[in-house]
């Protein structure tokens, strides 16, 4: 257990700073057992009890508000079992979500759900957020891959759901996951393994007008391609990513689109056709298609690695997560530019853009109070502008704290008062993970 003040400081927020709050002691469990015997004592102190894993949620659904108890689930780090047979895996909450993946290499199956942070982020966090990642738009998000849980209510009982692939009666695994943690603290995971694609075929456009690679990727989907998955990058991510790692970028690019689609052979190649065209309608002034395993590797190198390098641009910078219908991609891009140079605030940006889902990054410097509430005012604003565009304020990052005051803007107060009901079912007292999620309590 920690709880000297220059141990807590490390947890008091995760990866969205800017907001705060220390814990007054962090412990590290090994099993289920210990979790439900911490939950219980802390039931019996009054104390919270915030459950955390890498600490990469970018909402703050790992700050202890009120302080309380933080119980890291990373030494739960264990693959319990691979059953190739029935295509599932029992890992503990700990476990990353690149370790699965490479315990997973040469058997014929994957687990779908890939995160751009799955070589830090956890199973537990991809439950507690319900995570995409670039292939969501084929395979779905953790949500569709998830058979079964094992998890400690907010009384300290023990309780498993599933797994099973067509459960009967309630969805109580689809009501756990994107939870974060106010329900119950998830510590044992059941994932669908997916049988892996025969062959892929991976590409990479280049386009002078941001609106040009948005309304390429509506139009591949209208043609009836449904590719594995489509990644934007406009200009100011390109400039920070090329100046990290040298991929060879074109600097004047306005967007740069990675598109792969993956499957039987037989086909790939018409429909790689049809997206080279497609793209070129829409003036896309290069295509390049990956020849090689290697050259697939480097094209997704760039986007995975594009995040990362956004340190060489600001010594802070905030990662929204907003979604709007994929044919209002266009519309809500200019805005995110228009409310940037509002508030003067840079914003870069990078986009699961097959769904919808923009990444807006908003840079700033958190030493300085005034560039701090600019930018929370921008990343409102846009929020709102995804509402008012038929969408969501998170596809994949939750809540947390950061968005909890625009709950009431997208359900309305029966739909919430029906939530905080499910809620007090299984977290009574409202000491799991307080202050997240759900504005009420």
């Amino acid at each position: 257990m920690l709880s000297s003040p220059s141990d807590l400081v490390v947890y008091e927020c995760d990866a969205y700073t800017i907001e705060k709050a220390r814990p007054d002691a962090v412990v590290f469990p090994h099993s289920t057992q210990q979790v439900a015997e911490v939950v219980r004592l802390c039931n019996r102190h009054d104390v919270p009890v915030v459950p955390r894993g890498a600490g990469t949620s970018l909402a703050g659904g790992c700050l202890p508000v009120g302080g309380g108890v933080v119980v890291m689930l990373t030494r739960m780090k264990r693959i319990l079992q691979i059953d190739l047979r029935n295509r599932l895996a029992a890992v503990e909450a700990g476990v990353l979500n690149l370790q699965l993946t490479r315990a997973l290499a040469g058997t014929g199956y994957h687990f779908a759900p890939d995160p751009s942070s799955q070589g830090a982020s956890t199973i537990g966090g991809n439950v507690a957020t319900n995570a995409g990642g670039p292939h969501t738009l084929k395979y779905g998000v953790t949500v569709n891959h998830v058979l079964g849980l094992e998890a400690v209510l907010g009384d300290g009982s023990i309780v498993r759901v599933g797994p099973v692939a067509d459960p009967a009666g309630l969805d109580l695994v689809g009501v756990l996951v994107g939870s974060e943690g106010t329900l119950a603290i998830v510590t044992k995971v059941w994932v669908r393994l997916t049988p892996d694609p025969q062959d892929y075929r991976t590409m990479r456009a280049i386009f002078a007008a941001v609106d040009d690679a948005t309304n390429a990727v509506s139009d591949i989907i209208g043609a009836g391609v449904i590719p594995a998955a489509m990644e934007l990058m406009d200009r100011g991510i390109v400039a920070a990513v090329e100046a990290a790692y040298h991929f060879g970028l074109p600097l004047d690019a306005e967007a740069i689109v990675v598109i792969e689609i993956d499957g039987l052979r037989a086909g790939l190649d018409e429909q790689q056709e049809r997206i080279v065209q497609i793209c070129r309608k829409w003036r896309a002034r290069e295509v390049l298609q990956a020849a090689t395993a290697n050259q697939r590797e480097l094209l997704w190198k760039c986007r995975k690695m594009a995040v990362g390098a956004v340190g060489r641009l600001s010594p802070s910078y905030c990662i929204q997560d907003g979604v709007v219908p994929r044919t209002r991609l266009p519309h809500i891009l200019r805005r995110i530019a228009e409310i940037g140079r509002k508030h003067g605030v840079r914003i870069v940006n990078v986009a699961h853009a097959g769904d919808g889902n923009v990444h807006p990054i908003l840079l700033f410097d958190e030493r300085d109070r005034d560039q701090v509430a600019r930018a929370v005012q921008a990343g409102n604003e846009l929020l709102e502008e995804c509402i008012r565009s038929g969408g969501s304020v998170t596809a994949e990052h939750g809540i947390g704290v950061e968005k909890i005051g625009l709950m009431d803007r997208l359900f309305a107060p029966a739909d919430l008062a029906a939530m905080a009901r499910v809620r007090r079912a299984m977290n009574p007292q409202n000491r799991l993970n307080p202050g997240k999620l759900l504005p009420s309590g």
